[in-house]
C-alpha cells in the first residue's frame, strides 16, 4: 500500500488516495504520550480546582474545620484505591500470563487502567490543595465539600468499571474477543482494498537516483529490543529532505539485536539519529503496527491448551473458532500494503508486512502438529482448512490445501473411526 506524505484532508484527490493507498497505523504514535500525560494532567486540575477553593462565596457557609477535616480524609480515602488498583493489574497481569499466554496484556493496557489511576491522583491534589487552602478560615461555602463528594463518587464508580473489567479480563471468552475485536480494527485500517488477483501490478515509481546510487545499511546499535511502531509521515518527509529511499528490513514486531540490519538507506545520507526518531521500540509486541501478533496470540493459547500439562481441547477449539474469523477476513483482503509513496509518486520507504502464506503459517502450523493428539482440536483444525480453503480466492488456496491434505491423514492415520465418522461434516 502507497503513502503520501501530505495531509489527506487538503483535496478529494488526496482522501482517496488515503482511503485506497495508504494506512493510518503508521502514522501517529500519540496513545503512549496520553497515558503519560493523563497524570500531570489530572494534577494540575486538581492544583487548579483546589486553590481557588476559599474564594468561592456561593451557598450557604459551613464551618471550615469540618470541611478540611472531610476533605484530609477523602483524599487519603480515594488515594488508597490506587493501590487496589495495582493489585488488581498485577493479579490479572499474572493470571493471563499463567492461563493464556505471557504475551497477552490486555487489561495491562486497558484505557480504564490509567484514566482511574490519573483521575485519582486529581482527586487527591484538589482536596488536599483545597483544604491547605481552606486552612484556618472560620467558613467556607457548601459547594466546597459538595464538589469534593462528587469527584470522590466519580472515581469510585471508575473503580468499579476497572474491578469489572479485571474480572472480565481473566475469562476466557472475554480474552478472546478482545484480541479478535483489536485484530479487526488492525485489519481494517490496514487492509483497506479487496483482493483482487486480476488487477496488474503496480508501475514502478519515478526514481531520481543514479542505478549506480550506494545502498549503506543501517544496522541496530541499542540494545535488544522490539520494533512496535514506525512513523511513516515522519520517515517520507525525512526521506524527502535528504533525496533518499528507505527500505526497512525488520517488520513491526520484529526483535532488533545490536548489529542487526535494520533499512537500507538508496540515495542520500540520512543521519542516524533522523531514523531513530522516528520509530518506538519496547520490551515486548503491542497491536498498534503489528498485524501477526493477533494470530500469534490465539496460536499461543491453543498451544498450550493442548499441552499435556494442561490438557483442554475445548479451550483450543473456542481460540480456532476465532482464528478462523480472522484468516477468513484476511483471506479476501489486498495484503500488498508495504509501499509508501510521497506526494510526487515517488516510492519513499517500503516495510515488509506478512503475506498470506505467513499468516496462515503463524496460525496453524504449531497447531497442527500438537493437535494431532486430541481427535476434537484436529477435527476443528480440518474443518477450519476446507471452509477457508472454499471460501479463499483461488491463489490463495495451495497453502491451505497442503495442510488440509496433512490434517486427514493424520486423521485418518490416528482416530480413523472417529475421522469416518465426521466425513463431510
Amino acid at each position: 500500500m502507497s503513502g503520501a506524505a501530505e495531509d489527506p484532508g487538503r483535496h478529494a484527490s488526496a482522501r482517496k488516495r488515503r482511503r485506497v493507498g495508504r494506512s493510518p497505523l503508521f502514522h501517529g504514535r500519540t496513545r503512549a504520550v496520553r497515558r503519560d500525560l493523563s497524570q500531570l494532567v489530572c494534577a494540575l486540575a486538581g492544583l487548579g480546582l483546589g486553590l481557588p477553593a476559599p474564594l468561592i462565596t456561593g451557598g450557604p457557609q459551613v464551618n471550615a474545620g469540618r470541611v478540611v477535616s472531610l476533605l484530609f480524609t477523602l483524599g487519603f480515602g480515594v488515594i488508597s484505591l490506587v493501590s487496589i488498583i495495582y493489585s488488581m493489574l498485577f493479579l490479572v497481569v499474572q493470571f493471563s500470563a499463567s492461563t493464556f499466554t505471557p504475551r497477552l496484556g490486555l487489561f495491562r493496557d486497558e484505557p480504564i487502567v490509567w484514566r482511574t489511576f490519573a483521575f485519582t491522583v486529581g482527586v487527591f491534589v484538589f482536596t488536599i490543595t483545597a483544604g491547605l487552602t481552606i486552612g484556618t478560615r472560620g467558613t467556607v461555602s457548601v459547594l466546597v465539600p459538595c464538589a469534593a463528594m462528587i469527584l470522590a463518587l466519580v472515581a469510585l464508580a471508575l473503580m468499579r468499571t476497572l474491578q469489572m473489567r479485571a474480572f472480565s479480563s481473566i475469562q476466557l471468552a472475554h480474552s478472546l474477543t478482545a484480541i479478535v475485536t483489536r485484530a479487526h480494527r488492525l485489519f481494517d485500517a490496514l487492509y483497506v482494498r479487496p483482493y483482487d488477483p486480476g488487477r496488474a501490478p503496480a508501475a514502478p515509481a519515478p526514481q531520481t537516483p543514479a542505478p549506480s546510487a550506494a545502498v549503506v545499511t543501517v544496522r541496530w546499535s541499542g540494545p535488544s529490543a522490539v520494533l512496535q511502531q514506525i512513523d511513516a509521515r515522519s520517515l517520507i518527509r525525512t526521506a524527502q529532505e535528504h533525496d533518499c529511499t528507505l527500505a526497512f528490513r525488520a517488520a513491526p514486531g520484529t526483535t532488533l539485536w545490536q548489529g542487526r540490519p535494520l533499512v537500507d538507506v538508496t540515495g542520500g545520507p540520512m543521519p542516524d539519529t533522523a531514523l531513530r526518531d522516528t520509530m518506538v521500540t519496547g520490551v515486548e509486541r503491542t497491536f498498534d503496527q503489528d498485524p501477526e501478533l493477533p494470530l500469534r496470540l490465539l496460536a499461543d493459547i491453543a498451544l498450550r491448551a493442548l499441552s499435556p500439562a494442561v490438557n483442554d481441547p475445548a479451550t483450543a477449539v473456542e481460540s480456532m473458532d476465532r482464528m478462523e474469523d480472522l484468516l477468513g477476513r484476511l483471506a479476501g483482503r489486498d495484503l500488498e500494503v508495504g509501499r509508501f509513496t510521497d506526494g510526487t509518486g515517488r516510492t519513499r520507504l517500503t516495510v515488509p508486512l506478512p503475506d498470506w502464506d505467513r499468516y496462515v503459517r503463524t496460525a496453524l502450523d504449531e497447531l497442527l502438529f500438537a493437535a494431532a493428539g486430541s481427535p476434537m482440536a484436529l477435527r476443528r483444525l480440518r474443518t477450519l482448512l476446507a471452509r477457508l480453503a472454499e471460501q479463499s480466492p483461488p491463489g490463495r488456496r495451495a497453502v491451505l490445501e497442503e495442510r488440509l491434505h496433512w490434517a486427514d491423514g493424520a486423521g485418518n492415520a490416528a482416530y480413523p473411526l472417529v475421522w469416518a465418522a465426521s466425513e463431510g461434516r
